[in-house]
């Protein structure tokens, strides 16, 4: 990687401006035709310092750094390791972090909207109001993870690792996650409606007071789950067996849609509704976010490495 001259960290000195520790790391991490391109932006003496990192850098080591508020604009940081990094606030917005490790890492309030985070491991990480609308989440493992609050609207959790994770209140609309493993996940209050939980693992898990207005549970395994005052109107029951299922009533179920292989506990019916076939409506996408209003930039330096 170029060596960044003298008079340019003079520079950037006086302006009161340092690189830390985590910006350090990633500049010696950087890979072949790696771009790193570092913004810092000032609005006030109480507004923190805002880090812009795109390009391509394959295999970083960012664990345990602070990149509170940093922007991955459009970035490639495929196989990453993030394992118990600061990320609150960041944008990843349109990025590609497949296969990287964000266990233990802080994401809270972070926008990760159109990223693609393909097998990648988030065990017991921060994702508390996390905006990811629409991003790419297969396979992924968010064991233990907290995502209370989290909009996940249009999300692809296909065959991802939800166990023990929280999930309350979260906003999971026209969501897939079929083929999940979901034991002991909390979903209560979340808003599931339109998505397919289809031959998913739910067992244990609750959905107390959660909607699930059009959601697809055919096929998945609900033994121990709490449906306490879950909304199911129109959900597809057909196949799923919710015979160790906990809180449900004749009215949920007669709001459900079942068939003869849907199990049920006690003397509980399943309704036969018209018009149920393996052809769904495909729900409206969530509207894209208002883009922010760009703060006021004073400097701008970049940086580019080649080996």
């Amino acid at each position: 990687m170029k060596q960044i001259a003298s008079p340019l960290f003079r520079r950037l000195s006086t302006a009161g401006l340092a690189l830390g520790a985590g910006l350090a790391a990633l500049a010696a991490a950087g890979s072949a035709s790696a771009e790193i391109q570092l913004q810092f932006q000032y609005q006030d003496r109480d507004v923190a310092r805002m880090v812009s990192l795109g390009g391509t850098c394959n295999r970083c080591e960012l664990s345990g750094r602070d990149l509170t508020g940093a922007a991955f604009t459009g970035a490639v940081f495929t196989n990453a390791t993030l394992v118990g990094a600061n990320l609150r606030g960041a944008e990843l917005v349109g990025s590609n972090f497949s296969g990287s490790d964000f266990s233990r890492a802080d994401l809270s309030g972070a926008e990760m909207v159109g990223a693609d985070f393909t097998g990648a491991n988030f065990s017991g990480a921060d994702l508390t109001g996390a905006e990811a609308m629409g991003a790419t989440l297969v396979r992924v493992r968010l064991a233990g993870a907290d995502l209370t609050g989290a909009a996940l609207n249009g999300v692809n959790m296909n065959g991802a690792t939800l166990t023990g994770a929280d999930l309350s209140t979260a906003e999971l609309n026209a969501a897939t996650l079929a083929n999940v493993n979901a034991r002991s996940a909390d979903f209560s209050d979340a808003e599931v409606a339109m998505s397919n939980l289809s031959n998913g693992d739910f067992r244990s898990a609750s959905f107390r007071d959660a909607s699930l207005n059009g959601a697809r549970l055919t096929g998945g395994r609900f033994g121990g789950a709490d449906f306490g005052g879950a909304s199911m109107n129109r959900a597809d029951i057909r196949g799923a067996d919710l015979s160790g299922a906990r809180g449900l009533t004749q009215e949920q179920v007669s709001r459900a849609c079942g068939d003869a292989n849907t199990r049920l506990p006690g003397s509980l019916n399943p309704r036969v509704c018209r018009g149920i076939s393996g052809v769904r409506v495909t729900p409206r996408p969530p509207a894209p976010p208002a883009p922010p209003v760009p703060p006021r930039s004073r400097n701008l330096v970049v940086a580019s490495a080649d080996h």
